[in-house]
């Protein structure tokens, strides 16, 4: 590929219509976008890689689909997502999302003081900017509500991983050649 390719960044008007275009496909609101963002700063700080014109789509895919499994009542399956990318199988939305995971090292609480401060950084940089600000205000309440969620949600992986670690420990040398999605 050209370097141009890996040196142009898209407008960010471009990734607002990709992200909002997501958004109101599997009905998330403007608190799962907090998520999603904490989602993918996790993984560029723990994998160690940088967003480029290659790989953002991936990223930003794959956390919306990790925000929106975690966060919300209703799951949006899997299959669903690929209503959404024509070129898209099962198998590469479930690639996309044990990559995504493995990246994080299933790291998936957001604690409510996070989600604060993600919540306020985003309030100041729309404040700077002159952008619109959404009417509802993080309460305690809504803090207390993402605490417990975080914590009902890191018991249910602690249980699934300490059941797959078996499974893994079997299929050990598949695992290892396997492809990553999100590159």
């Amino acid at each position: 590929m050209p370097k141009e390719y890996f040196e142009r960044v898209p407008e960010h008007k471009f990734i607002y219509r990709f992200v909002h275009v997501l958004f109101k496909a599997t009905n998330l609101t403007a608190e799962f976008a907090i998520v999603t963002l904490i989602y993918t700063e996790r993984l560029l700080s723990y994998a160690e890689i940088d967003l480029c014109p290659t790989n953002w789509k991936r990223i930003v895919i794959g956390a919306i689909l990790l925000t929106s499994k975690v966060w919300k009542d209703v799951t949006i399956w899997n299959r669903e997502y690929c209503k959404l990318f024509v070129n898209a199988s099962i198998e590469d939305i479930n690639e996309l999302e044990r990559q995504f995971l493995q990246l994080i090292d299933y790291n998936i609480k957001v604690s409510g003081s996070v989600y604060a401060k993600y919540y306020f950084d985003l309030r100041s940089l729309a404040k700077d900017n002159s952008l619109h600000l959404p009417v509802y205000l993080l309460n305690e309440e809504r803090a207390q509500n993402l605490q417990a969620v975080s914590r009902v949600e890191d018991t249910k992986i602690f249980y699934s991983a300490t059941m797959r670690r078996s499974f893994s420990a079997d299929n050990f040398i598949t695992l290892q050649r396997s492809k990553a999605i999100i590159s």
